[in-house]
């Protein structure tokens, strides 16, 4: 990291923010937590309900080992601690959308303990702006259902779809220290469960949410009262209620109040939070180990498994690249993306040069992308139509200007380059006998800037090549036109 922290000026001097998000992740599984009901998104209300999860009498939990063996992994993923026996709690309240009158969770003894995950603040070199942000535990828990308020003037109804969905809430320590920090992590964080195949990260959909506690205090004090903004759905929100919630914090301190250790909720639209209730405390839900459920006990075979089926992981992916002699910055943007990644790794297995790939993915590829609204799982182009692409370009058939033609027209039609190259006839040309022909028509018509040129005004040397690569349809190869041009030119 840098040495210029994150302050904020107020009445009384500067004061410092703390940070600590809980993200809830939905699990990657084939069924919920404790039942086989199914949970795609966006399914009619109340369609994927088992009797489990509407908690009629007599059912019992049984847990889905895929949930289990997703929350293990992501735990290995960022180097936790694996905790070989665990145990669900229950976690009394009485809501309309939790049929139970509880949640079953994680709190004495979480399945994964403690980790850690590397942020970067800058781009360009990943490693110099690093800091490592501690994680105290990932526990396993079920979802509760969702009211609806706007279906009915008078009345709210109840949807269960989303009742023991499994979650995984990923508690990081009191490390981040500004918004750019808490967005840091969120991104990184969202991109180690992507690449894992954990958790989907769909922010909009609601299969990972943060809850973000802020609090404020002066250089060298004890921390602060804290407040928890409740289920925010967007790094970028995360970013503006770590700032907002740290300046109404400042306010209410230097005006002579204090702040209340309550639960808050963030408006987007007034860019403000604004309180929901007291924040309880654990002993308020009364937790108890769940009766019917025996303790979790992981064998050495089912961790091995885990493991083993890890992927390669952004931050070794990134140094793979940066090995290759792919620019550090080029590396972090192709790996934030796990889609990204596989696209650029399937280029590379195509055996296309690592450095002259990744500069055309980033530039060409990324910047069509971009222009078009679509995103690299949707590219018109695939990993083995650019690798032809560039092949043409590596051995002299094309120019990188009729490179860019040609990438125009495969993005238009889905055709492939050597077809693109052979029906419209732009091969790039290295006869250097009709080059010298075009060079001697472009130097007759210019005959006073020969003789500047001659006459020592060298920065002339550009206006010819671009005169004969303008005379030529930009078909001819650059490299020989200048050596072509040296001659001539004397």
């Amino acid at each position: 990291m840098t040495d210029t922290k994150y302050t904020i000026r107020g009445e009384t001097g500067d004061w410092e923010v703390v940070v600590g998000l809980e993200v809830h992740a939905q699990v990657t599984s084939n069924a919920k937590l404790f039942s086989g009901a199914a949970t795609a998104f966006g399914a009619e209300p109340n369609t994927q309900v088992s009797l489990v999860d509407a908690a009629m009498p007599g059912m019992l939990p049984v847990p889905n080992r895929e949930c289990i063996r997703q929350a293990v992994r992501t735990g290995m993923a960022i180097d936790a601690q694996i905790n070989k026996w665990s145990r669900f709690d229950r976690k009394n309240y009485f809501y309309a959308d939790l049929p139970q009158g509880y949640q079953i969770s994680q709190l004495y003894h979480p399945i994964v303990g403690e980790g850690a995950i590397d942020i970067s603040l800058d781009d360009k070199n990943p490693d110099a702006a690093g800091k490592r942000i501690g994680v105290e535990r990932i526990h396993v828990e079920q979802d509760a259902g969702k009211l609806m308020h706007d279906q009915h003037p008078t009345r709210s109804y109840v949807d269960l779809n989303r009742s023991g969905v499994a979650l995984m809430e990923i508690v990081s320590k009191p490390d981040l220290a500004s918004p750019a920090e808490a967005g840091a992590y969120l991104r990184k964080l969202r991109s180690i469960l992507r690449y894992v195949g954990s958790c989907d990260g769909n922010m909009e959909e609601g299969s990972m949410r943060a809850d973000v506690n802020v609090s404020v205090r002066k250089a060298g004090d004890e921390l602060g009262t804290r407040t928890e903004t409740k289920n925010v759905n967007s790094v970028r929100f995360v970013m503006a209620v770590v700032e907002q919630e740290a300046k109404r914090q400042i306010d209410v301190i230097e005006s002579g109040g204090r702040i209340i250790q309550e639960t808050r909720l963030y408006d987007p639209d007034r860019n403000e939070t604004r309180s929901m209730r007291s924040k309880e405390d654990a002993h308020d839900y009364r937790y108890f180990p769940d009766p019917d459920l025996l303790p979790l006990e992981l064998d050495d075979a089912f961790l091995e498994e885990c493991r083993a089926s890890l992927p390669e992981l952004p931050d070794t992916k990134r140094r793979r690249y940066e090995a290759l002699g792919i620019t550090p910055y080029a590396a972090a943007v192709m790996t934030a993306e796990v889609e990204a990644a596989r696209w650029f790794d399937a280029l590379l297995d195509k055996g296309v040069a690592p450095v002259a790939a990744a500069n055309w993915t980033t530039s060409e590829l990324f910047g069509a992308l971009n222009r078009t609204g679509k995103d690299i799982e949707n590219s018109p182009v695939s990993p083995d139509q650019a690798a032809e692409l560039l092949g043409l370009i590596a051995d002299g058939t094309l120019s990188g200007t009729l490179a860019k033609q040609v990438f125009e027209i495969m993005l238009e039609t889905g055709q492939r380059a050597a077809a693109i190259v052979e029906e419209r006839g732009l091969k790039q040309t290295s006869d250097t006998g009709e080059i010298e022909r075009v060079i001697a028509e472009v130097m007759a018509a210019n005959e006073d800037k020969v003789a500047d040129y001659r006459g020592g005004k060298d920065k002339l040397f550009g206006f010819f090549v671009g005169q004969t690569m303008k005379a030529m349809g930009g078909k001819a190869n650059p490299g020989v036109v200048n050596d072509v041009l040296k001659k001539m030119l004397g």
